[in-house]
């Protein structure tokens, strides 16, 4: 039996190796598109952080928290290695989405 994702951990990007920001939220399209929108205020708005590069999947939103804050103190380039693995182009994975 599959269980249904109620959280995601996300990461940003302004570009190929640029500014990265990392969220979690129960909606990832709704925050995405909050992202792209610029509706945000903050990190992501004032650097144009809006590249959807990578994102995992959580049963819970305590359990994609516990995530985030740890990525949160993740060294850089594990990070980068993160994203190189699943994500090698860097395309924005949210690009085909109808985020209105």
């Amino acid at each position: 039996m599959t269980i249904e994702p109620r959280a995601y951990v996300y990461i940003l990007a302004s570009g190929r190796n640029g500014t990265l920001y990392t969220g979690s939220t129960t909606n990832l399209e709704g925050r995405i598109a909050e992202h792209k929108q610029g509706l945000l205020p903050g990190f992501t708005r004032r650097y144009g952080v809006t590249n959807l590069v990578w994102y995992e999947a959580f049963e819970s939103l305590h359990d994609a928290r516990d995530h985030e804050y740890a990525m949160k103190r993740w060294r850089r380039a594990w990070k980068l290695a993160l994203i190189e693995k699943s994500n090698p182009d860097w395309i924005d994975l949210a690009e085909s989405w109808n985020l209105g």
